[in-house]
């Protein structure tokens, strides 16, 4: 017994003596490291998810994938895979897609609490496995676009991930021409990475509209979450209605958001929240009148937002903006031209009351000149958050095309955006800010056929938007990708693409926003403290 304790004791002398030299002897210092500063690092992993893209028979989608190149300089750019897989889909017992075939159209509880092989709960229904497995547009090498097309009106959503190299500005595009029908025109989403928490002014339950929340899980355990609905009075979602829908792992759930509530709007705002795990979340919105597009999620709340972009052309633009916080929100709404920041006649300010939604029909604001959309705090000392997205018409009577700009993050190190043709691709910037100019590198990729890259730099003036056609690869195949980066110094600056292309006399479109990619994250430096191990 003495023997066993003396030897521990000898044992913890040896350690705390080796440790005593490892602190006194490390290299280029006799004191314990203090950690130093963040040093930025590139991701390592990325994940997407992209909707399923519609049921029409008579739809053509486009996938573009593309990852920058030179994210992870020093490393073998071999190195690193990107593809997306079809996910499954929660139906009712006759196989329609949950909201759209059936009359539980809510993809949560609906008393029966049947569950899959996990065990999760799918309110009763099952779920249809999708009909191909092959990986879609699985990308080899980075700087270099690849396509993926589909005319099936039983395409699933699509859930993958990126690694290694082609992890940092992993991106995916999807692109659908419908001919004719509902929702008839050009809906184009830039695949949206996983998150908790979603926005979605803009959407609408009124006559004429049919709009869907496309909720889908990339993981491997279900995701529990809950849908409200806000209006211009407050809450619209019946009690309980939107409340505890399961999304199955490696699934997706469409949601019929007239399903929510007995009471039509238009200009509402929905809240997607998750409780567990984590989910995509796109809005599809299509109107009898004006065809329809993909709404993608608002810019978190904050005080002010951004939304880039508005054509040149629009013949009609509506304003929501929502205030999920405790206090009302006063905003100044400015359009930010190709020559300054105007405010809008009759349109100094705009109140929006807290839990409730405001929306202002701006009608033909750009008056033929391209802009973007500034929203700020009416005074110093409004911080009141908001959300806010525009619907965008071009045309009129019977060939009028809608989309969507919701707000925008800026661009703080780099955004891209695939799928750009030889003709149709628009590329508006925008510098919020009076006097304070952004400078901008704007690269065209290869094109996904052939071509050579091509780097042109733009100087937005502070406070002004500029609407560009944008480079494009010399020796042109295919399609392309742009990656827009500011210079080191340079004032915040946002970014929109819009892809026009015209079906007829219908000036078919689409816009997508340019958020920062988030391709790099700071890591903490850390460094070595053996001294730790005697205290």
């Amino acid at each position: 017994m003495k023997r066993t304790i003396l030897s521990l004791t000898a044992a913890a002398a040896a350690l705390a003596a080796v440790t005593g030299v490892a602190a006194v002897a490390a290299p280029g210092d006799t004191s314990p490291t203090a950690p130093t500063s963040a040093t930025r690092l590139p991701v390592q992993r990325s994940t997407l998810v992209c909707p399923a893209p519609s049921s029409s028979e008579v739809a053509g989608t486009t996938y573009t994938a593309f990852a920058p190149p030179g994210a992870s300089a020093g490393t073998d750019t071999k190195k690193g895979t990107a593809q997306l897989l079809p996910t499954g889909t929660v139906a009712d017992s006759h196989g329609n897609p949950a909201g759209k075939g059936g009359k539980d159209a809510k993809g949560g509880k609906d008393g029966k609490g049947a569950k899959d092989k996990g065990g999760a709960d799918t309110g009763g229904k099952q779920t249809v496995p999708p009909p191909d497995t092959k990986p879609v547009v699985p990308l080899q090498e980075a700087g270099k676009p690849v396509l993926g097309t589909t005319d099936s009106a039983d395409a699933p959503a699509l859930t993958g991930s990126a690694d290694g190299v082609l992890a940092p500005g992993w991106t995916v595009q999807q692109t659908t021409a419908i001919a004719a029908g509902l929702g008839r025109g050009l809906q184009g989403l830039s695949c949206t990475a996983p998150d908790t928490q979603f926005w979605f002014p803009g959407v609408s339950t009124a006559t004429g509209r049919t709009d869907y929340v496309h909720l889908t899980n990339p993981d491997p355990v279900p995701a529990v979450v809950d849908l409200e609905m806000r209006g211009k009075d407050g809450a619209l979602t019946d009690s309980g209605g939107g409340e505890d829908i399961t999304v199955p792992p490696h699934t997706t759930v469409p949601v019929l958001l007239s399903t929510l509530t007995t009471s039509p709007a238009d200009g509402a705002a929905l809240h997607v929240s998750v409780r567990s795990g984590r989910i995509g979340a796109a809005v599809q919105a299509a109107d009898a009148k004006t065809g329809g597009d993909w709404l993608p999620p608002a810019a978190d709340p904050s005080p002010g937002a951004v939304l880039p972009g508005i054509p040149a052309d629009a013949t009609d633009v509506q304003l929501v903006a929502v205030a999920p916080g405790d206090a009302d929100a006063d905003l100044k709404v400015q359009l930010a031209t190709p020559t300054g920041l105007i405010t809008p006649a009759g349109l100094d300010t705009l109140h929006v009351k807290s839990g409730m939604t405001a929306t202002v029909d701006l009608k033909d604001i750009t008056k033929g000149e391209p802009g973007s959309l500034v929203l700020t705090p009416g005074d110093d000392s409004s911080t009141a958050p908001i959300a806010a997205a525009l619907r965008v018409v071009r045309g009129k009577g019977d060939n009028q095309e809608m989309a969507f700009i919701p707000a925008t993050r800026p661009i703080e190190a780099r955004g891209t955006v695939a799928d750009n043709r030889a003709k149709g691709s628009t590329l508006t910037l925008v510098a919020p800010q009076k006097g304070k100019d952004a400078k901008v590198k704007i690269t065209a990729s290869a094109g996904s056929g052939g071509g050579t890259p091509v780097s042109k730099t733009y100087t937005v003036k502070g406070g002004t938007s500029l609407a560009v056609q944008p480079p494009q690869p010399s020796g042109l195949k295919g399609s392309y990708a742009l990656t827009v980066e500011p210079e080191p110094g340079s004032g915040p600056v946002h970014a929109a693409r819009m892809l026009a292309l015209p079906q007829g006399g219908v000036p078919a479109f689409t816009v997508q926003p340019l958020p920062d990619d988030r391709g790099s994250v700071l890591v903490p430096t850390a460094g070595q403290d053996l001294s730790l191990l005697t205290r």
